[in-house]
């Protein structure tokens, strides 16, 4: 029997998990593999699963989905809405949400594996499917290959993937190059000297240094990098304190910088951090900061050739207008490492799963910030159809273009 795409989205929808944590995900897919008539391995790099489909002699085909969730709570409403909860890396209990459309990537993935092995007369060469843990946290493509993924499996000629994204079912959007970009995240320490509330003159206040500190970070990119340059320094979130009437002796602060190269890269944080240091001096700390990475991602770089080559297979496979060039997003994924790892072409690329009318309309009224939900918003909810078709088939599409 074909796999029931619309009960292993909605199911894979009602049950997310943390980073790390997918090992009911893992279940999932792997018991569809089973049905398809794939062997696979679990637990690479702890929680991924991969599979590979031989089919004689060409070129190895890597295909890369990522399965986990994020601590947003559902506010979609949908029959299948998540009400599921996990334990977060500090333990802290927290809501569980596919915001991000992983559950998606995953079933398309699989209904994409299910085609290619049913047609493996008209193509040749070897798919190698990644299932990945943990790309919210990007972290999940290193485990993979710590865990030896290309010692176990054909190294690929060129690595594919794909990511839902708020456009209109059935438009994919890719263009070469730089797709998106490099991320750095960090967490800062801001070291004071605690004491009563009632006698801050007494004190080096954390709190205080904490907001200076939030407020001049904001001048990196509005007065320090060019407006024609891409550049983003988030403040995520800040800590300080336990009590209205305690000064805390600390304050930390998680940082989310984007750029587009590693120029760029090496240019801002080397702002942040000096004001960050200028600030704790500025406010009399007898301790400097104390700034630590907690994850850095490079930049999503299509091959120029092998993405002509896509757009082309696309359009005629969809037709002309299907396949448009969305611009940089300035969002950040893990799925490079593959390709850097290998030294091999990437090509990565975004779908559509909004439904167009409402999407028209809402260009038409100006509102698509307003009315459509983006990636990580709880109201995040592609429609089932024809995302999860598209999704299916450019896979395929692309995977049958780069195999003989």
């Amino acid at each position: 029997m074909p796999l029931d795409l619309d009960a292993i989205y909605t199911d894979l929808h009602r049950h997310p998990e943390l980073s790390f944590q997918e090992t009911r995900t893992a279940g999932v897919i792997t018991r569809e593999l089973a049905a398809i008539g794939l062997e696979y391995e679990e637990g690479v790099g702890r929680t991924g699963v991969v599979t590979a489909i031989r089919n004689g002699e060409g070129p190895v085909v890597w295909l890369r989905a990522d399965m986990d969730g994020l601590p947003v709570e559902e506010l979609t409403g949908l029959p299948y809405a998540s009400t599921a909860r996990g334990v977060d890396p500090a333990g802290t209990d927290v809501p569980v949400m596919h915001a991000c459309g992983h559950d998606m990537h995953v079933t398309a993935l699989l209904g994409a594996l299910e085609k290619l092995q049913a047609s493996r007369e008209e193509w040749s060469g070897t798919v190698v499917a990644v299932f990945q843990p943990a790309e919210e946290y990007g972290a999940g493509a290193q485990a993979m290959i710590a865990d030896g993924v290309f010692d176990r499996y054909p190294k690929p000629d060129i690595v594919l993937g794909q990511h839902l994204t708020p456009l209109p079912a059935g438009t994919i959007g890719v263009r070469p190059g730089t797709q998106m970009a490099a991320s750095d995240g960090l967490t800062v320490k801001l070291l004071g000297r605690g004491g009563h509330g009632s006698r801050p003159h007494a004190t080096i206040d954390p709190v205080v240094m904490a907001a200076a500190t939030v407020m001049r970070l904001q001048t990196v990119v509005s007065r320090e990098v060019d407006p024609r340059e891409m550049a983003v320094v988030t403040v995520g979130s800040i800590h300080a304190g336990l009590k209205n009437n305690i000064i805390p002796a600390e304050a930390t602060l998680e940082l989310s910088l984007r750029y587009p190269d590693d120029d760029a890269r090496a240019d801002i944080l080397a702002r942040v951090e000096r004001i960050v240091r200028a600030e704790a001096a500025a406010s009399g700390a007898e301790q400097g900061p104390v700034i630590s990475t907690q994850h850095s991602l490079p930049p999503t770089i299509n091959d120029p050739a092998s993405t002509a080559r896509l757009t082309a297979a696309l359009d005629a496979a969809f037709g002309q207008g299907t396949v448009i060039d969305p611009g940089m997003f300035t969002g950040s994924e893990d799925v490079s490492w593959f390709a850097r790892e290998a030294g091999v072409p990437l090509v990565y690329w975004f779908w559509g799963g909004v439904e167009p009318q409402r999407f028209a309309d809402a260009v038409a009224a100006g509102t698509v910030s307003k009315d459509i939900p983006t990636n990580h918003s709880p109201y995040f909810a592609p429609i089932l159809h024809p995302t999860i078709e598209r999704g299916v088939d450019a896979l395929t599409v692309a995977a049958r273009e780069f195999l003989a």
